[in-house]
C-alpha cells in the first residue's frame, strides 16, 4: 500500500513540474515575441525624429536674389580646314585662327579673353558603291571660346571673326554674361541669410522661445545663370550686315542663392 502511494506522489510531482515548465516556456515565448516587435517599431521612429531635427535646435532655409545687367558677350569660335595632307590642314587652320584673333583685338578682345576648347583631326573618306573607301583628305577643326567685354562691341566682333576667317569659320552658342557676378552674389547671400533669420525669429516667437547661437550654416544652391543665344552664322554678306547692325538688348538677370541655417533655442521669452 505504501509503495503504491509513493509512486503516485512521485508521478504527481513529475507531472506538476512538466506542466510548470510548459507554462513558463509559453509565457516567456509570448512575452518575448510581443516585446520584440514593439522595440523594432520604436527604433525607426526615434531615428527619424532625430534625423529631421536635433532637440533644442531650429533649422531654416532662406533664399535671396540680386538683379544684375549683363555687360559682356561670349561666343564659341571654330575654324576648320581640309587638305590632302594632315600637316597642311593643321597649318591652314592655325593660320586662320591667328588672323581671326588678330582682327578681334580691334574690338577689345585680349589674349586672356580667348580660351582654347578643342582640337579635332581626322581623315575623311569617300565610299563608292563598289570598291574600298577612298581617302579624300584630312580635316582639322580648332575651337575656342571668346569673351567680348564690351557688350556694345559684341555683334560687330562676331561679324569680324566670320568675315576674317571666311567659310571655314563658325560662331555659335552666343551668351550674355556679367563680368563681375561676385558682388551680386554677395548681395544675394546677405538677402538669403536675412530671409532665413526672419523666418526663424517668427517661429521662435510663436512658440515662446528665443533664438540662440548659430550652430551651422551652409549654402544650399547657387545660381550663376547666363542668358544664352544659340545663333549660327556663316560668311554670307547679308547675314553679316544684319548681325553687325542688330541691337543686343542686355535685359536683366536674377542671381539666386539659398542658405540653410541651424540655431540653438534659447530660453523662453518673459
Amino acid at each position: 500500500m505504501n509503495s503504491t502511494v509513493t509512486v503516485s506522489v512521485k508521478g504527481l510531482l513529475l507531472t506538476g513540474l512538466v506542466l510548470l515548465a510548459l507554462v513558463t516556456s509559453y509565457l516567456l515565448g509570448g512575452g518575448g515575441g510581443g516585446a520584440a516587435p514593439a522595440q523594432a517599431q520604436a527604433q525607426p521612429s526615434d531615428q527619424a525624429a532625430g534625423a529631421t531635427a536635433e532637440p533644442g535646435t531650429l533649422r531654416m532655409v532662406g533664399s535671396g536674389e540680386a538683379t544684375v545687367v549683363p555687360d559682356q558677350l561670349t561666343f564659341a569660335l571654330s575654324v576648320t580646314d581640309k587638305q590632302a595632307e594632315l600637316d597642311q590642314a593643321l597649318a591652314n587652320s592655325s593660320a586662320s585662327m591667328k588672323r581671326v584673333l588678330a582682327a578681334l583685338r580691334t574690338h577689345g578682345v585680349r589674349t586672356a579673353d580667348v580660351q582654347t576648347t578643342g582640337l579635332q583631326m581626322y581623315p575623311e573618306y569617300d565610299y563608292p558603291n563598289y570598291g574600298p573607301p577612298v581617302l579624300t583628305g584630312y580635316r582639322v577643326t580648332q575651337k575656342a571660346r571668346v569673351t567680348v567685354r564690351d557688350l556694345a562691341q559684341g555683334g560687330q566682333a562676331v561679324t569680324t571673326a566670320i568675315e576674317t576667317g571666311g567659310n571655314g569659320v563658325r560662331a555659335s552658342d552666343i551668351r550674355l554674361g556679367v563680368s563681375d557676378p561676385a558682388a551680386a552674389l554677395d548681395r544675394a547671400r546677405d538677402a538669403a541669410v536675412a530671409d532665413a533669420t526672419a523666418r526663424a525669429e517668427r517661429y521662435a516667437a510663436a512658440t515662446g522661445m528665443e533664438l540662440g547661437d548659430v550652430l551651422a550654416l551652409r549654402e544650399v544652391t547657387g545660381n550663376r545663370s547666363s542668358q544664352r543665344r544659340d545663333w549660327h552664322f556663316n560668311a554670307q554678306r547679308a547675314v553679316l550686315d544684319e548681325l553687325a547692325t542688330m541691337p543686343i538688348r542686355a535685359g536683366k538677370e536674377d542671381l539666386g542663392i539659398e542658405v540653410e541655417i541651424v540655431w540653438a533655442f534659447g530660453g523662453g521669452s518673459e
